[in-house]
């Protein structure tokens, strides 16, 4: 990029709606992107996520609302008017053309004719100046992905727009690409709004995560922010895991509010309590809950939350053993720990103590149920893959 210091504004979204017949599907949105961030729309399919980045890009019309880009409006201008560039997940290279010519191309079709110094600036940015009179069929999927992100940076758009980039790729190279393009988007300094599914992607790369659902912001922050204190079931749900337990809330202890849960009483900072009635749905994050055999009783450090249950499945992954832990009222817990020690795991049917400290733990308005951002089908799949292992350990 000629000035990769060039002033960047605000991408500003506001009341921003847009129905097809009785379908809602971004609804009310008021949103100002930060210039110059790397900026994350997370949500499931049908959150409104990629209708929003269509309404910015100029592929959709809103039916309500307003986008600037600093102070310029920017609501009724086409595609081809806006300083917005966006790269797809197909990527959409010219097969005919080398990765120079496909790099220039937005370049030429402005007449500007010295486009050498441009293309092989941005080519070195993305580290693909040794291939650049290869053709696209040459070059590997994060490759091509890497040119359509030059193709569209050399024409320095104000706002670029990400749409499910990595999504033909595999798990290793999106990773790879996860690295790449957060350190394009540093050089660079444009606006980058990436839509996605994948909450690894937006946790990754992104300085700011909002999480969408229904066609609103059901949370948006720091992704290091959002996942520590969720503050709705749904984000609790569907950014990572959370074991929810439905209680009631009884007084207070300090800074702390008390919890009675079948019988048992837990502390949750009042600070990250996010109800306002009596009713609460208490969570807490599986890696943040130590596993002890019963017998280990007194290593319970004290003001701990804690619980006793029985192991139902043992997962191991590597990096950790998963468990899933039967509670005493019957509801099943999962619990992630560290392999710290070689072969040190517990065994199905083991009886266990949970515990984990209460700075750990979040309260939630228990309305929308314990199971909101849950996809049903990812339910009965783990349901059916931890039967499956039990029965193998049978057998």
């Amino acid at each position: 990029m000629t000035d990769a210091a060039r002033a960047v504004e605000d991408l500003h979204l506001q009341n921003l709606t847009k129905r097809f017949g009785d379908f809602v599907a971004v609804d009310d949105l008021t949103l100002t992107i930060p210039a110059g961030s790397f900026f994350a729309l997370l949500g499931a399919s049908g959150c409104g996520k990629t209708t929003t980045l269509r309404m910015v890009a100029g592929l959709e019309d809103p039916t309500e609302g307003s986008i600037r880009i600093g102070e310029k409006d920017i609501t009724g201008l086409r595609a081809f008017e806006r300083p917005v560039n966006t790269v797809f997940q197909s990527y959409a290279l010219f097969p005919h053309l080398d990765i120079f010519e496909n790099v220039a191309f937005g370049l030429r079709r402005r007449g500007i004719k010295d486009v050498k110094p441009a293309v092989e600036q941005m080519l070195d940015l993305v580290e693909l100046g040794s291939l650049a009179r290869r053709k696209p069929s040459q070059l590997s999927g994060g490759q091509q992905q890497r040119v359509a992100v030059a193709r569209a940076l050399i024409n320095e758009p104000d706002v670029l727009l990400l749409d499910e980039p990595l999504g033909a790729l595999d798990l290793k190279l999106r990773r790879q690409m996860q690295i790449e393009l957060k350190r394009i988007q540093m050089d660079v300094g444009t606006t980058f709004v990436h839509v996605t599914h994948d909450q690894e992607e937006a946790m990754t790369m992104a300085d700011t995560v909002a999480v969408m659902n229904a066609g609103r912001i059901e949370q948006m922050g720091h992704p290091a922010d959002i996942y520590e204190t969720p503050q709705t079931v749904f984000v609790a749900n569907f950014l990572g895991q959370s074991n929810l337990i439905d209680g009631r809330r009884t007084g207070t202890s300090g800074e702390f509010g008390v919890i009675e849960a079948h019988g048992l009483s837990f502390m949750v900072p009042s600070d990250r309590c996010f109800c306002s009635g009596s009713d609460v749905t208490l969570g807490v994050r599986p890696e943040k809950i130590t596993v002890l055999d019963a017998v280990d009783a007194e290593q319970v450090p004290d003001g701990h939350n804690r619980l006793e249950g029985r192991v139902t499945d043992v997962s191991y992954t590597g990096v950790s053993t998963q468990y899933l832990i039967d509670a005493p009222w019957g509801q099943e817990l999962i619990v992630f720990e560290q392999n710290v020690v070689v072969g040190d795991r517990c065994s199905v049917g083991d009886p266990v103590i949970l515990h984990w400290a209460p700075s750990h733990t979040f309260g939630l308005d228990p309305a929308p149920g314990r199971g909101a951002g849950i996809d049903p089908e990812v339910i009965e799949a783990e349901r059916v893959n931890a039967h499956l292992r039990v029965r193998g350990a049978e057998d």
